[in-house]
């Protein structure tokens, strides 16, 4: 009887030990992670270029202006397909129709604003795909009635090689940055957990030409001077990198 219980009691006694060593838990050391942000860009000579243009037209009717700046358009895209643009690189961008008035304050005295009419006005957006003809474009714009420019703004037509090249250079210097890291701080090597990516184009800004500077010489002057330059395509890329010893 008594040795029973001694057993019990000592069964009682292991239990405390028992529920320790089922509730023990091991935390396995986690791997520092670095964060990187890596950008690069490849340039290249740009093959398209893309022009704004277009007419205005005053009237004292709206009917008028419209039917004015409709003959001066169509003068304008006819001198524009002549000169070797596809209508497929014609692109209306916008078609304006405006009441004009004077607010002037006449002689010191508060009378209600004059109408002068109305102003039409039709943008184009046109894109060159021979960037070296740029100039003489601008200038058969003029010739043929433009009242306005835009541009021009230079682009790649397929930039998709670039992007592919600045995309394995951006990662290769992350790769080389993340070693470092990793060496740095004491650890073997440097594994990758994430990539995340953007990219863009890279056009420059287009810059605004006045028609009214270069319009009374544009007959005999030589063709305006354009410098295509180089444009870039970018790549962004988050990378995350485990370091491991």
């Amino acid at each position: 009887m008594k040795s029973a219980l001694a057993l019990m009691a000592l069964g009682v006694a292991a239990l405390p030990v028992a529920a320790l060593a089922q509730t023990s838990v091991t935390i396995a050391e986690t791997a520092p992670v670095v964060t990187l942000n890596v950008t690069e860009t490849v340039e290249a000579a740009p093959d398209i270029a893309t022009v704004g243009t277009g007419v205005q037209t005053r009237a004292p009717t709206a009917q008028q202006a419209m039917t004015d700046n409709a003959a001066k358009m169509d003068r304008l895209i006819a001198a524009l397909t002549k000169a070797g643009i596809a209508r497929k690189d014609i692109q209306t961008s916008g078609v304006n129709l405006n009441a004009q008035y004077d607010y002037g304050n006449r002689d010191g005295d508060n009378s209600a604003p004059r109408f002068l009419g109305y102003e039409a006005s039709n943008q184009l957006s046109v894109t060159l795909r021979d960037v070296k003809r740029v100039g003489s474009l601008l200038d058969t714009m003029v010739k043929a009635g433009a009242t306005n420019i835009n541009g021009p703004s230079f682009s790649i037509d397929d930039p998709t090689p670039m992007i592919a090249q600045a995309r394995a250079t951006a990662l290769k210097t992350a790769k080389a940055q993340a070693d470092f890291y990793a060496q740095a701080a004491g650890f073997r090597t440097a594994r990758l957990v994430s990539i995340s990516e953007s990219n863009s184009g890279g056009n420059p800004p287009m810059p605004v030409l006045q028609t009214a500077r270069f319009k009374a010489d544009a007959a005999a002057a030589a063709p305006t001077p354009v410098e295509p330059g180089q444009v870039g395509s970018s790549v962004t890329l988050t990378v995350q990198y485990a370091l491991d010893r």
